[in-house]
């Protein structure tokens, strides 16, 4: 049994990772969230110790080291500009860590965690799920298979609509999410250069606070794709079927289908990670170029 401590505790994505450590059958020692509405942690670790101030949650893992109990992974869902600096505090405790995506903002934060890897001789692992869907593995398969020389036309759109509060929140400013394509988008961009290939041409169409669009070269695909959180832009008949999201991704025309499958992802995510096998610092890097060149464009 392995020993995790979390950071960010009352986010979307936190209970995920309780999940995936309880699912994989190891412990959650402690928590921290600055917003102290983290009920959730009663489905699954409600003997861990929690806190609102990383001071004195700093204190609490230095008393558990100094008394003998080993944290072996740092688990970081904290908002996305904070990933950086979590990352850092998880390597110095001298423990390996998992980070929720997109695991930076710029491309030489990686550089410099890199670095501390080596001078720590920890790991980061970044959460890269749609790697693990087995129609996403099966299509790259398929292209990895497919002509050598082809190139394919891929169109993505992603549209989750998001409320008033999105704006008011840290994933409304651009400094501390990255904007729509960092924010809803990295994951896909990941996907897409896993399969096709690296990129050759990045240009940027449109980018507002609520949208996001252009055209992405890959050495095996040219995609067009837009992202966007304005509920405006989901096309009539998925609203009148009473749905805020709509996702499609096309391959030469035809549709490529994986909207399920995504329920245990992050427990799979952890079970290849604890086994040697998880997704490096060095395998993230490739997405963050691509969102922060569209974030400087």
């Amino acid at each position: 049994m392995k020993n995790f401590i979390l950071i960010g505790a009352g986010g979307y994505i936190a209970p995920r990772h309780m999940k995936a450590i309880k699912d994989t059958g190891n412990n959650l020692l402690a928590a921290i969230d600055k917003h102290d509405s983290v009920g959730i942690l009663d489905s699954y670790f409600p003997e861990a110790d929690f806190f609102t101030e990383f001071e004195r949650f700093d204190r609490h893992v230095e008393k558990l080291r100094r008394q003998g109990t080993k944290i072996d992974y740092v688990s970081v869902c904290s908002p996305n500009y904070l990933h950086d600096a979590h990352i850092r505090f998880g390597l110095r405790i001298g423990a390996d860590v998992i980070c929720e995506k997109p695991i930076v903002l710029n491309p030489w934060n990686i550089d410099a965690l890199a670095e501390i890897q080596k001078e720590t001789n920890h790991q980061v692992y970044s959460i890269l799920q749609l790697r693990l869907h087995p129609a996403i593995i099966e299509l790259k398969n398929k292209i990895q298979n497919g002509p050598a020389n082809k190139v394919y036309d891929v169109k993505l759109n992603y549209i989750t609509s998001r409320g008033n509060w999105y704006h008011t929140s840290w994933k409304g400013d651009v400094q501390k999410s990255g904007g729509i394509a960092t924010n809803i988008g990295v994951h896909f961009f990941d996907m897409l250069q896993w399969i096709f290939g690296a990129v050759t041409d990045n240009k940027v169409s449109l980018h507002t606070e609520n949208t996001a669009s252009g055209n992405l070269k890959l050495q095996k695909a040219n995609v067009e794709w837009l992202l966007s959180i304005d509920q405006k832009n989901i096309p009539q008949a998925v609203k009148e079927a009473g749905k805020r999201t709509f996702r499609t991704l096309q391959i030469d025309g035809e549709e490529f289908e994986f909207s399920e499958g995504f329920a245990e992802l992050h427990t799979k995510s952890y079970e290849e990670i604890l086994n040697g096998n998880g997704f490096p610092l060095s395998e993230t890097k490739a997405s963050i170029e691509i969102v922060h060149n569209i974030r400087k464009q």
